[in-house]
């Protein structure tokens, strides 16, 4: 009950500085952050709100968000949804508004801003990407860990009776994920989603070994989740294209009939084919890449993945890593880039060393310490690392570092990899999986995370701060966490693409 009411109590507190039941528009809420669409964003308080105990920060992007951190804001979400639906039903009179003028011209701005910053068309097109790839991350991660408890199962001779249907439930799902990528792309891109999970189905139909294509006898599944995304995104134009000339008298029979033939034919005699040969370009590159560069490729990716959740351009990085798990069982890529995470951990220790006076900044720590060891990045890096500028790229070495580790196993023939993409740190033993068994997987990715803390640490501790910024923030005050958040370049850009799935 205690739980609860402190559950509530954070959403009662929140829900009128973001301008009251009317003013909110729609609620959702991901790993970490509660997400709202707000008719009017000039009457949320920034300040108050980052002051609320259990919030950890704000981030602008398509929607506003309030960062809550794991677990927290999955409880505070349903009391948040049932505060408006209260406010809503006994309210009256509008949220309070300014002149029309006014608002007018704080909405221009606000939006010409967030457009110019988040609205590029090639950002755009990504975001839509990770729609789709986003929320199958929980069968994902579900069917990953079944599927690393029956290969134990197995490797021990154990329940041998139960092992095939644990074999059964962790199979299923990526026997059918083209269908649930072609349903989620035709939502996504404004079509009829079954009739985009329709055309999919085809490339995982068993009868399709009876086709020839290009010569060659086409074989279930051939393209995969990327020929999936294209029959789906060719079902929406041919549908819409349906829509527009088909009369509305016999729409209703000949347009999803167009819809499956049409997109079904070019799916056939062309995408599978296609989509079949980059998919396994994919693969191939990518077990290229660890082989014959694995420490310098790790040494990269790990060192380079914060930036490119900084700029949202690891959301690319979600079809290839479904791919890979969809080819080889598990992607090699993710627990190279999870060391970015192990980086933050091993900054935001020397932070905490280095910053002995200032005790806001070493509470954030102790609040964000125990999501960044499960792989949860955005408490360290919006409160900690990026607003004080240099220890956000000493945790980029550390990252750096783990990575490059990671790699040079690889490299050395021990493949490293997960079953499922979203988590990372200590979430993501579990998950993992390999080509020399799991006790020598969970080794070599164990030990990069030591790797990725230590060098993040005395990165951190010994080049982290200039004298001047040491000054500064070394002192007694006490100013909220958030208002340190604030004041750096994550508040002043806006940029919010750190999460989803990838591995912070």
């Amino acid at each position: 009950m205690a739980t609860e009411d402190k559950n509530r109590a954070t959403a009662a507190a929140i829900l009128p500085l973001v301008g009251g039941a009317a003013n909110v528009e729609s609620i959702a809420h991901c790993m970490t952050r509660l997400r709202l669409g707000l008719h009017d964003r000039s009457l949320v308080d920034d300040e108050a709100l980052k002051a609320v105990p259990a919030v950890m920060g704000v981030v602008e992007d398509d929607t506003y968000q309030i960062v809550l951190g794991p677990g927290t804001v999955a409880r505070v979400t349903p009391e948040f949804e049932q505060l408006v639906e209260e406010g809503r039903a006994s309210s009256e009179t509008p949220a309070p508004v300014h002149t029309a003028e006014e608002l007018a011209d704080k909405g221009a701005a606000l939006k010409a801003r967030q457009k110019a910053k988040n609205s590029t068309p090639f950002k755009l097109f990504l975001r839509r990407i990770a729609n789709i790839f986003v929320p199958l991350i929980p069968a994902l991660i579900g069917c990953g860990i079944i599927a690393g408890l029956n290969g134990l199962l197995v490797n021990l001779g154990w329940l041998t009776s139960v092992t095939p249907a644990l074999a059964a439930m962790a199979s299923g799902f990526m026997a059918l994920i083209a269908v649930f990528v072609g349903y989620n792309t035709a939502k996504e891109f404004g079509g009829t989603p079954i009739l985009g999970g329709a055309v999919a189905a085809i490339i995982v139909f068993p009868g399709v070994a009876n086709i020839d294509a290009f010569g060659q006898t086409l074989a279930p599944g051939q393209g995969g989740v990327l020929g999936a995304l294209g029959a789906a995104v060719l079902a929406v134009y041919v549908e819409k294209w349906c829509r527009r000339w088909v009369p509305e008298a016999l729409d209703v029979l000949v347009t999803p009939t167009l819809t499956v033939l049409i997109s079904g034919l070019v799916t056939i005699f062309g995408l599978m084919y296609v989509a079949g040969e980059v998919s396994s370009a994919i693969g191939t590159f990518a077990d290229w890449l660890l082989s014959t560069g694995g420490a310098g490729a790790g040494f990269l990716l790990g060192g380079f993945f914060l930036p490119l959740v900084m700029l949202g351009l690891h959301q690319a990085l979600i079809p290839i890593h479904t791919t890979l798990i969809e080819q080889q069982g598990f992607t090699v890529l993710l627990p190279i880039l999870a060391m970015a995470g192990a980086g933050q951990v091993g900054a935001a220790a020397a932070v905490y060393l280095r910053l002995p006076r200032n005790e806001s900044i070493r509470r954030t720590i102790r609040s964000a310490m125990p999501a960044g060891l499960l792989g949860v990045g955005e408490p360290l890096i919006y409160g900690v690392s990026l607003p004080l500028g240099r220890p956000f790229i000493t945790a980029c070495v550390g990252g750096a570092f783990g990575g490059g580790f990671v790699g040079l196993f690889n490299q050395l023939g021990d493949s490293v990899g997960s079953t499922a993409i979203g988590p990372s740190g200590w979430a993501l033993f579990p998950l993992l999986d390999g080509n020399h068994g799991l006790g020598s997987t969970i080794a070599i990715y164990a030990g990069g995370l030591l790797v990725g803390y230590v060098a993040g640490f005395v990165a951190t501790y010994f080049f982290g701060f200039s004298k001047s910024l040491l000054a500064e923030f070394n002192v007694s005050q006490e100013p909220a966490p958030s208002t340190v958040a604030a004041s750096g370049p994550a508040a002043a850009s806006g940029d919010s693409q750190a999460k989803e799935p990838a591995g912070v």
